[in-house]
């Protein structure tokens, strides 16, 4: 009788668990969807295993208060349509506390009204693009914006004597935005206005793009795509445009856009928002090195799993302070209050009413070993 009682009991609980999608106890699910098939699989596998080496170290610790950190990583092959799919069914059906980490802002926007109606937090999107930087009461920048980037490049070549600019950009509403923000940078400095050459994210045509920048022949031409139409065209500008100059946002990625470049990728700049990920007198890259290798057994470091992983670190220390039984409500608090979060060499810090925590920006060039100089 006693036994029957409990396999009772324990068949209502199962059933009363998979009806309301509650996590294990001594859980925290954290919801992601990230490229992890096409061509844009490498920088999604970076994005996912920086966040899943800082949250294997804090549960080999004991955990959040107590509480494993499980990551889910649902694959979205850098489609938009999938990605608001996944956020959907992260938020409704798998009841993630938060979202964290999609690969771009045209993945992340598809999501935002799932977001909102469930009052969801929505952390660390891997993107600078201005329409995840206007204040959204759930949506939380951890990193600089492309605005950041490309005042930062302006300055760049500025000092050396550089005046007129091309811009390859992805001809929809975000890359858009990112060929306003490069106008804006040089309209500021009475500099040349600049030479505008869009491509689609699917099927771009690179050959023509590459016959445009040879038309215009701009000192520097300035990258904000998508790795590998961004490795592409300046494969395909380099040979025929000897001696120009080429320099990317972080967007592309930048040890996935170093990889696809080989040996074209000598003399290339690229913009970082975190410090130099060879340099461990930073004890956050100190930290993450030891972690990324521990977690993948090798020591391929980059710029954008160490991205990732600042971001865990930052999303970790917010669930310790949302208390025990940590809900979307608290950790959107914690969030709040987070205003000077050190997470060893790189401070993040957000306010009630202002969600961007970092303007952090660093030029970078690729040199002939195939390594960044900074």
């Amino acid at each position: 009788m006693f036994r029957n009682s409990v396999s009772g009991f324990s068949l209502g609980l199962g059933l009363l668990l998979s009806l309301c999608a509650c996590p294990a106890f001594g859980q925290i699910l954290i919801g992601q969807s990230v490229p992890l098939s096409g061509t844009n699989r490498e920088l999604g596998e970076e994005i996912r295993d920086g966040a899943l080496a800082y949250f294997k170290k804090v549960n080999d610790a004991g955990g959040v208060n107590g509480k494993k950190i499980e990551l889910i990583s649902l694959d979205d092959a850098n489609n938009t349509t999938r990605a608001a799919e996944n956020g959907k069914k992260l938020i409704e059906e798998r009841n993630v506390i938060a979202l964290f980490g999609y690969a771009s802002a045209t993945l992340s926007v598809p999501t935002l009204p799932v977001v909102e109606r469930n009052k969801t937090p929505f952390i660390a999107p891997f993107t600078g693009a201005d329409p995840m930087r206007v204040f959204k009461r759930y949506v939380y920048n951890h990193r600089a914006s492309y605005a950041d980037e490309l005042e930062k490049i302006i300055d760049f070549y500025a000092n050396v004597g550089v005046k007129t600019f091309a811009v390859l950009y992805h001809d929809d509403p975000v890359g858009r935005e990112n060929l306003t923000a490069v106008q804006r940078a040089i309209a500021k400095r009475n500099f040349k206005a600049v030479t505008a050459i869009g491509i689609p994210r699917v099927s771009p045509d690179i050959k023509k793009a590459v016959d445009s920048a040879t038309a215009a022949k701009p000192d520097v031409l300035i990258i904000t795509t998508l790795f590998k139409p961004s490795a592409d065209f300046i494969k395909g500008a380099k040979a025929a445009n000897p001696g120009m100059q080429f320099v990317s946002t972080s967007f592309a990625g930048p040890n996935v856009l170093m990889r696809a470049l080989g040996t074209d990728g000598a003399g290339v700049a690229i913009s970082q928002v975190v410090p130099p990920v060879s340099n461990k007198s930073i004890l956050v890259v100190s930290e993450y090195q030891a972690a990324f290798a521990k977690f993948t057994g090798k020591q391929n470091f980059g710029a954008t799993s160490l991205e990732s992983f600042i971001a865990a670190k930052m999303l970790t220390e917010a669930l310790r302070r949302a208390g025990k039984e940590p809900t979307r409500e608290s950790l959107a608090a914690a969030l709040d209050g987070l205003s000077e979060y050190d997470t060893g060499g790189y401070t993040v810090g957000f306010t009630p009413t202002n969600h961007n925590g970092s303007s952090f920006t660093e030029m970078t060039v690729i040199d002939k070993s195939g390594t960044f100089k900074y």
